[in-house]
């Protein structure tokens, strides 16, 4: 809708809110811990399930009440996470009703995965060290802004008489009322989606030290977003550069881009890549629709091409399957201007939504 997966658009004097997208803020987090890969059991069953229990994922009764991937009642640590966001939450829903349903759900998803492809692995890089990864936006709330923002801006389009080669085009120029509330709304779903991460990777952490020796997070911990806008600066101008499954790629810039559940994902770091717009690929892409996935691959060829990794091998997760997925060398390869590798990861427990 509004731009392809792999997008990056610099707008100028306007923002396009299907651009963005509806899973605003989704991104990567990742942190490296004291631990090598002998420390980690044999059996990572048990992490598995440790995981899976201190981070509600997937996604059951309509999202309702009973949703397995939302709290019952958030616990504390989640409502301490959630509480800078009510204010401003507060405020939005008083200038857009529409939201107070999704708004209502919010606090129940801090602190959780979703569905789809997010997911949180525990991986070994080159070196045999431990690190955690995962992946996850801004949840109910971000999708409700996302749909609710992008049907404002189709009316707009159709109030002004602007008819644009395709109506997910529809934009708000710069200096209007539902610009600068567009711009509140998404900038608080990206602050949400990080601190979503953020809580998640606690919890993770938490869980893995209760399956091994005490240890601590040795690199401070990369939280980027790949589905965002932000206001840049580039070719002598301010503008606002969206970016739809991209990663900013300035120079230093560290970033994440993973693979499939049985693939090897990376930790970059930026080159600054002028013509680039100072971004790379937020990961391998997928080479097929769901829908063709499960169409065209079994459990037992998921089964053995997740080999080695503790994961769900079942015809739930058929469409998630790395033959769904684009090679993430070849993806590397195609960015080697883009982004330098600092480490390459393997998973060993890959839990999904």
């Amino acid at each position: 809708m509004g731009a392809t997966v792999g997008s990056v658009i610099p707008t100028d004097g306007t923002i396009i809110p299907a651009a963005v997208g509806v899973d605003i803020g989704c991104g990567m987090m990742a942190a490296r811990t004291s631990l090598s890969a002998e420390h980690l059991p044999d059996n990572l069953a048990p992490l598995r399930s440790g995981i899976e229990a201190a981070v509600p994922h997937g996604r059951t009764d309509n999202g309702g009440p009973a949703d397995r991937g939302a709290w019952g009642e958030p616990p504390k640590d989640a409502q301490d996470a959630f509480a800078p966001f009510q204010t401003g939450l507060k405020d939005l829903c008083a200038d857009h009703p529409k939201l107070n349903r999704a708004a209502a759900r919010a606090p129940r998803h801090m602190g959780t995965l979703g569905t789809g492809n997010h997911f949180i692995e525990v991986c070994l890089d080159e070196a045999e060290r431990v690190w955690v990864m995962l992946h996850s936006g801004s949840r109910g709330i971000g999708n409700a802004i996302g749909q609710y923002f992008i049907a404002l801006a189709k009316d707009d389009m159709r109030r002004w008489f602007v008819n644009l080669p395709d109506a997910n085009l529809a934009y708000f120029p710069e200096g209007t009322a539902h610009f600068d509330a567009y711009i509140t709304a998404m900038e608080w779903a990206q602050d949400f989606a990080a601190a979503n991460r953020g809580v998640m990777m606690e919890r993770t952490l938490a869980a893995l030290a209760e399956h091994v020796r005490p240890f601590s997070v040795e690199d401070a911990a990369i939280n980027c977003h790949h589905n965002y806008a932000a206001r840049e600066h580039h070719r002598r101008k301010n503008v606002w550069v969206i970016r739809k499954g991209a990663v900013r790629a300035r120079l230093g810039d560290l970033g994440i881009i993973p693979g499939s559940m049985g693939a090897r994902s990376y930790i970059v770091r930026g080159k600054g890549n002028a013509d680039a717009l100072h971004s790379c690929s937020h990961g391998a892409g997928r080479a097929m629709s769901r829908t063709e996935a499960r169409r065209r691959f079994t459990v037992e060829e998921h089964a053995a091409a997740t080999e080695g990794v503790e994961c769900r091998k079942d015809d739930g997760v058929l469409d998630e399957t790395p033959g769904a997925y684009k090679d993430i060398d070849a993806v590397m390869a195609a960015q080697a201007d883009l982004v330098e590798i600092v480490y390459t990861l393997r998973q060993v427990v890959c839990v999904k939504g």
